[in-house]
């Protein structure tokens, strides 16, 4: 998990600055929208991009009672470096660190009954019991349990573990499919297909301590759907989860990283001069060129050739020709700045620079993406740290 808490004072080829006061704010914000709920930071693949572990502190700083990951291999580093509360992952595969979770009193998640048979084979090996939560698949056709027998299969035999003292069942849980997509039928349906799955399970004896299904556009759009927990992801990072839905403005929300480079270099060239690979831009007359020096290594998408935004100089300028692994190329049209000037990629628009949600509209992807993707060779520079945590 990525960490760099202190502002460097040389140069860096790159950097993706997180402002964890933003960070705060946001989960505050949520928690506003969501007064009768606890909150789950979803913090899983490195923080959607910003850092789990310096994110999942600060967001337990602003209120968060629950941190989310898919994998257990995220929970247990987590869990390592000394973070309290709760904590589910969700994301198993058969043989998977069962042990190794329940012994650091860790939530997690079962759609099956290989999984729940191995959780509670590994609660007998450890000698305590699991702390289980029944996941329902309610329409979104992916991971969880199905309804009807196998869902009464399920439930019947979690509460067999639980009389025998193995597990717990703390939770159960859903996701939806559309919930980013206003007025989509689907949201309705597994709404009421949850409450029935939720009905059954209870009828039957179930005892959970959260019910829960809102993600990101459902804690932001979707009241009814609160329950007693909400998992924010994407929102929580400051980025709205649908444009249809609204800007992060819109939600008092701000984005959290700023993605920048070093220009490393300016040159001039000549009119029909090609750039890049395959010269799929060739420059229509004399001008200057700007080389920024991150690429698809550093997980700029190559989609972004020929259209993704960067603020250069104060002006907007496009990636000129393919994004190559380490660098791309903006056209500067004449202009001649500083070698080591700041490129902004994206960031909260405060400066005029692009957002990830341009990024995201010049690739044709989603502004998640966007920032997930953004790999280890850019530092994670941290800037207004709670001193308290």
């Amino acid at each position: 998990m990525s960490e760099t808490a202190t502002v460097p004072t040389a140069p860096l080829r790159a950097r993706a600055e997180i402002d964890l006061g933003a960070l705060r704010a946001n989960v505050r914000a949520l928690r506003a929208r969501t007064p009768n709920a606890a909150l789950m930071a979803v913090v899983k693949s490195d923080g959607y991009g910003h850092g789990a572990l310096q994110c999942a502190r600060e967001a337990l700083a602003a209120g968060a009672t629950w941190l989310g990951t898919a994998t257990p291999e995220e929970a247990l580093a987590l869990r390592a470096a000394g973070l309290p509360g709760r904590i589910l992952c969700w994301l198993w595969v058969p043989g998977g660190p069962w042990r190794q979770a329940i012994e650091a009193d860790i939530d997690v998640s079962v759609s099956g009954m290989w999984a729940l048979r191995e959780a509670a084979a590994a609660a007998k090996e450890a000698g305590r019991h699991a702390r289980v939560q029944l996941k329902a698949d309610t329409g979104l056709g992916r991971n969880g349990c199905q309804p009807g027998d196998d869902w009464a299969e399920l439930v019947r035999e979690a509460l067999r573990a639980e009389a025998d003292g193995l597990v717990r069942v703390t939770g159960l849980w859903s996701h939806f499919a559309c919930a980013d997509e206003p007025g989509h039928p689907s949201v309705a349906a597994q709404l009421a297909r949850f409450r029935e799955m939720l009905a059954y399970a209870e009828e039957q004896g179930v005892r959970p301590e959260v019910r829960h299904i809102a993600n990101s556009p459902a804690t932001l759009t979707l009241p009814e759907t609160h329950f007693d927990l909400v998992r924010p992801g994407i929102a929580m990072y400051g980025i709205s989860p649908s444009p249809e839905l609204g800007t992060p403005a819109d939600f008092g929300l701000r984005p959290v990283m700023t993605l920048s480079a070093s220009l490393a270099l300016v040159k001039h060239v000549p009119g029909g001069h090609g750039v890049s690979y395959g010269h799929h831009y060739v420059t229509p007359g004399a001008t200057t060129l700007g080389l920024i020096p991150v690429g698809y290594g550093d997980g700029i998408p190559r989609h972004a050739s020929g259209t993704g935004p960067v603020l250069v100089d104060g002006k907007w300028r496009t990636v000129a020709g393919r994004v190559a692994m380490d660098q791309f190329v903006v056209d500067l049209g004449g202009d001649e700045p500083e070698v080591g000037s700041e490129a902004l990629l994206f960031g909260p628009g405060d400066r005029g620079e692009p957002t990830a949600e341009d990024w995201a509209q010049a690739c044709g992807t989603i502004a998640y993406e966007i920032v997930t993707r953004i790999g280890t060779r850019v530092p994670r520079v941290y800037v207004d740290v709670d001193a308290s945590v």
